[in-house]
């Protein structure tokens, strides 16, 4: 159960409201409630070494630790923004929400966890149940949500930095989006094509022997996210019946298709993942091979139905999937044609691009061609088309002299995270690494300003107690943003200062005689340094000047980045490999960052029809860490995480 109240400044009582967490017919929580849970429990966690069976795990936390803080768990959010009686002035509003639920609940929020493979057991990774007395450690997809929670809700993750540093992180998670009502994964046949375009990869997945030995975790794991790894699988003649031998080429073991959709999509358990399967049997892109487990053993098995598009579409009506040790499957030729393998130049089809901007908004929306097909060609037709950072590059290159197209192109540089890296390192490279820091701290700045969170277990507040946990909160919240503010200063801004930036002087003048004024009228001087201690007087409304007065700066800032070291940088050979290495350049039928929108079925307007899509988060450390291996990788350099 969980339990809200709000706190306002001049509202000093609380407003409360419970209510139980939404659950499926499946009896799990809804998936966004469970994404949201699991990195609020672990921001309030304090990750460390555990031993079990006479070995030790760091960054792991352990059964007890998890139902403690899941007892009594407290995210406090604050949110900033104008007095609506007074314009001038900024006010606070926290909103504090409590999870309450009991040792036995606990465990079973922890086993869904599980099985949406955001944590593993420690000590026996093959195991997917929840014990007591249990070691567990984050998997690279509970890391990918819990940096993307950290990152939209301005949370304070610094204890949280050697798990990003030590661990493989998800750097592309496909999100499959759902029914409103009842939290189902929407299933079309876009969809279901944009699933199994990032299932199989942009080329055959055959896993390579590993130079080092034990094999690299990081490097094992990159291996994986490739595609499900496959293999060749000879049957064996059968002279009785004047069979052949015959070679099948492009197998996989239907528990590694489980195994990869659980870790690389959004999909939550073997069930899930096993209708995602069989979907692929019923589109007619996988087929069964051999299933050669014993009479007694128990097969498990998942169909799933659906009407037969009209025309020659190899869809059928029903698929199924088996969930065996033994089974495997192939991938089929049309499931070949589909996955552009043996596409080696050209576009990819004639379609358009429908985008999430929820989660991408480096993209935009494209109008749908109107070019009428059957079958699959109709449903290839219908799945949209990605406007590539290519060709936002190219249209902005168009308009020379343009100092706003060439800022335009410098943020889409800037919101791709393998570009960015790169980025960085070319500016370092040239001895300015500080813009774009500054730009990028500040930006942070910004996002915590407007909404910070915090997550906490501890015992419920007894009465009488002095404030509650969300003025707290706010209090927090508030010397939290002015110990910011005046790093940002100390480091970039002020006169002799460690990054000081080279800006126009004008901006330096408006920023001193702010500063000068607000400091003079606390302390009664000024003289161009700030210590925090010294400004733990600021108000709201003086920090939102102060954050204006710097994002003038961040602009001034991108736009000298822009003119001067953005046309000398996507001249790199780097930037080039990074564009194919993304998919950027000249390889065709990348799903990557698009989501597909299907017309809406017969007799249903979109209006009331939920179409549906598919789209991919990318995770910005995991993202940088990758290009620095590569990069060591071409150097010579041996591998260090």
């Amino acid at each position: 159960m969980t339990s809200t109240s709000v706190d306002h400044p001049e509202h000093p009582a609380q407003a409360s409201s419970s209510h139980m967490m939404k659950t499926t017919k499946r009896g799990r929580p809804f998936l966004k409630d469970t994404l949201d849970l699991f990195a609020t429990l672990i921001v309030s966690l304090n990750l460390t070494t555990h031993k079990q069976y006479f070995r030790t795990f760091p960054n792991t936390f352990n059964t007890d630790e998890a139902a403690a803080n899941l007892a009594a768990l407290k995210f406090s959010q604050s949110n900033r923004g104008p007095d609506p009686r007074d314009k001038s002035r900024i006010v606070t509003t926290t909103t504090t929400t409590t999870f309450s639920m009991t040792r036995d609940m606990a465990k079973a929020m922890c086993q869904h966890f599980m099985d949406a493979r955001l944590i593993e057991n420690a000590a026996d990774l093959s195991s997917n149940l929840f014990k007591d007395r249990g070691t567990y450690a984050l998997t690279p997809k509970g890391l990918h949500v819990l940096e993307r929670f950290i990152s939209k809700n301005g949370m304070n993750s610094d204890h949280l930095q050697p798990v990003f540093a030590s661990q493989p992180i998800c750097i592309k998670l496909l999100h499959l989006e759902r029914r409103s009502a009842d939290d189902e994964i929407i299933v079309t046949q876009s969809v279901i094509t944009a699933l199994f375009r990032r299932f199989v990869g942009r080329h055959p997945n055959y896993p390579t022997q590993l130079a080092t030995n034990p094999p690299d975790v990081f490097q094992e794991y990159h291996e994986r996210s490739k595609g499900v790894p496959l293999m060749d699988v000879q049957e064996r003649a059968q002279p009785i019946i004047g069979k052949a031998t015959v070679m099948h080429k492009h197998c996989f073991a239907a528990v590694s298709a489980l195994e990869w959709l659980c870790d690389f999509t959004s999909v939550v358990g073997r069930e899930e993942a096993a209708e995602m399967a069989a979907q692929f049997v019923r589109f007619g892109l996988i087929t069964l091979v051999s299933d050669k487990r014993k009479n007694n053993d128990s097969a498990i098995i998942f169909t799933v139905r659906g009407s037969a598009p009209g025309g020659n579409s190899p869809v059928s009506q029903h698929g199924e999937f088996r969930c065996t040790a033994k089974a495997i499957y192939r991938i089929t030729d049309e499931g070949k044609r589909l996955a552009q393998w043996d596409e080696a130049s050209g576009s990819p089809v004639s379609s358009t691009v429908n985008l999430h901007h929820g989660d991408r908004s480096s993209v935009e929306n494209d109008s749908i061609d109107g070019s009428q097909k059957t079958g699959i060609e109709a449903a290839d037709a219908k799945i949209h088309r990605r406007i590539s950072m290519a060709e936002k590059l190219n249209e902005a290159a168009e308009k020379k002299g343009n100092v706003k197209s060439n800022t335009d192109r410098l943020k889409y540089i800037l919101e791709e995270p393998s570009y960015r890296a790169l980025f960085r390192d070319f500016l370092k490279a040239n001895f300015c690494e500080e813009n774009l820091s500054f730009w990028l701290d500040v930006e942070d700045f910004k996002r915590k300003f407007n909404t910070t969170s915090s997550a906490q277990a501890a015992a419920p507040t007894r009465f009488g107690n002095k404030g509650t946990p969300g003025q707290a909160a706010m209090e927090r919240h508030h010397d939290a943003l002015i110990h910011t503010a005046f790093q940002i200063y100390n480091k970039y801004l002020a006169p002799s200062s460690q990054n000081e930036l080279n800006i126009d002087h004008g901006l330096r003048l408006d920023l001193a005689n702010y500063l000068g004024e607000v400091m003079n009228g606390l302390h009664g001087k000024f003289d161009g340094q700030v210590d925090t201690s010294q400004a733990v007087s600021f108000n709201a409304t003086q920090l939102q000047v102060l954050i204006k007065l710097y994002t003038r700066i961040q602009t001034h800032v991108l736009r000298l980045m822009a003119m001067d070291s953005l046309p000398k940088f996507i001249k790199t050979q780097r930037f080039q490999d990074a564009r194919q290495w993304l998919g950027e350049g000249d390889i065709p039928g990348d799903d990557v960052h698009f989501l597909t929108s299907p017309p809406a079925p017969p007799g249903l307007g979109s209006e009331v029809e939920e179409t549906g899509g598919a789209y991919i988060t990318v995770s910005l450390k995991g993202s940088e860490r990758e290009h620095r291996q590569i990069r060591r990788d071409m150097a010579g350099s041996p591998h260090a995480p």
